[in-house]
C-alpha cells in the first residue's frame, strides 16, 4: 500500500537558533511549521557550554538548555518538531518534494534551510574528549573564558589570524600552530600576527594530543621538519581549521558558492528557487554566531510569509 504524502505549508529543515527562531515566527503567523531536528538536534550549541554573549541570559546560559528553551518557545505556539534527517529534495517544481529518512514523501509549500554548519576538527582522540572543556572551534564564542590566560590555536588561513588575533586582545599568551613553514592567509592578516606581540607561530607543527583530564592543561606538539616533540601549558585550545556547510543534499539545487554556502539574495533569505529561503550557518561564513543565525531565522520567517500571501 503506497504512504500517503503529507502537505506542509512551511517545512523548516535543521534545528540550530536559525530553524527554531524561524518557526517561533511561523508558527506565530498561523503557518503550522514543521520542522525536521536533523542528525544534531539542536545544532553546534548543543555542545556548547556556556553562552555568555547571546542577549536576555543575564547569567549566560548551557548550549543544550537554551537549545531547548528555543524548541519550547517554537512548540508553544504551535510548531511541529520531529526527529528525523532530511535525505533528499526536489526542488524543480512547487509544492517541493521532500524526503525524511529515505522514505516518508512531504510535499512542501515553502522550504526554509537551516541545515547549519559544521566546525572541521583535527580527528584526535583527545579533541573529542575534551570538547567543551578547554576545547572550541569558535574563539568569539569562548575565548573570554580564558582570559589572561594561555591558548593554542590550529590553523593558517585568515579565520584562523582572526581568531589568534581576538584571542591575543584577552589571553596572556597565543601559540598559533601552523602546519605548514607559511600562512594561507590575505597579506594583512599575517603581518597582524607576526608583528603582535602576545602570539607566538611555530611554524611546521602539528597536534599530537592535547592534555588534561576534566579540562586542558597543555597540548603535545611535534614539529613535522625535525621530528621534535614540546609540551606547552594551555588552558584552552582552538581548532580554527575551516567549517564544512551542510548542505550536501541540496547540491546542484540551490545556488552556492565555492565552499557550499547557500547565496541569498542580500539583505534577505531568497535563495535562487522561489518559495525556498536560506538561513542560519547554511548561508553565512562570515559571522556563524547563534544571535545572528536567529535573525535570519526571523527574516526566512517573514520571508516565507509574505512569498505565500502573494501565491494567494
Amino acid at each position: 500500500m503506497s504512504q500517503e504524502i503529507e502537505n506542509v505549508k512551511v517545512l523548516i529543515i535543521g534545528s540550530g537558533p536559525a530553524g527554531y527562531t524561524a518557526a517561533i515566527y511561523a508558527a506565530r503567523a498561523g503557518l503550522s511549521p514543521v520542522i525536521y531536528t536533523g542528525v544534531q538536534p539542536g545544532g553546534q550549541l548543543t555542545i556548547t557550554n556556556d553562552v555568555e554573549n547571546y542577549p536576555g541570559y543575564p547569567e549566560g546560559v548551557m548550549g543544550p538548555q537554551m537549545m531547548e528553551d528555543f524548541k519550547k518557545q517554537a512548540e508553544r505556539f504551535g510548531t511541529e518538531v520531529r526527529y528525523g534527517v532530511v535525505t533528499k529534495v526536489d526542488l524543480d517544481q512547487r509544492p517541493y518534494s521532500v524526503w525524511v529518512d529515505d522514505n516518508k514523501q512531504i510535499l512542501a509549500q515553502t522550504v526554509i534551510v537551516s541545515t547549519g554548519a559544521s566546525a572541521k576538527w583535527l580527528g584526535i582522540e583527545s579533541e573529542t574528549r575534551l570538547n567543551g572543556k578547554g576545547v572550541s572551534a569558535c574563539a568569539v564564542c569562548d575565548g573570554f573564558f580564558f582570559r589572561g590566560k594561555d591558548v593554542a590555536i590550529v590553523g593558517g588561513g585568515d579565520t584562523a589570524c582572526e581568531e589568534a588575533s581576538y584571542l591575543a586582545n584577552i589571553c596572556s599568551k597565543v601559540y598559533m600552530l601552523v602546519r605548514r613553514d607559511e600562512l594561507r592567509a590575505s597579506l594583512i592578516m599575517q603581518k597582524r600576527v607576526m608583528n603582535h606581540p602576545k602570539i607566538e607561530i611555530l611554524w611546521n607543527h602539528e597536534t599530537e594530543e592535547i592534555l588534561g583530564e576534566e579540562e586542558v592543561n597543555g597540548v603535545r606538539v611535534r614539529n613535522n621538519k625535525t621530528g621534535e616533540e614540546r609540551t606547552l601549558a594551555i588552558a584552552g585550545f582552538f581548532v580554527a581549521i575551516g567549517h564544512q556547510p551542510n548542505t550536501s543534499i541540496f547540491e546542484g539545487k540551490l545556488d552556492m558558492d565555492e565552499n557550499g554556502y547557500i547565496i541569498t539574495t542580500p539583505g534577505h533569505t531568497t535563495t535562487n528557487v522561489k518559495g525556498v529561503f536560506a538561513c542560519g550557518d547554511a548561508q553565512d561564513h562570515e559571522y556563524r554566531q547563534a544571535v545572528t543565525a536567529a535573525g535570519t531565522g526571523c527574516m526566512a520567517a517573514l520571508d516565507a510569509e509574505r512569498f505565500l500571501a502573494a501565491q494567494e
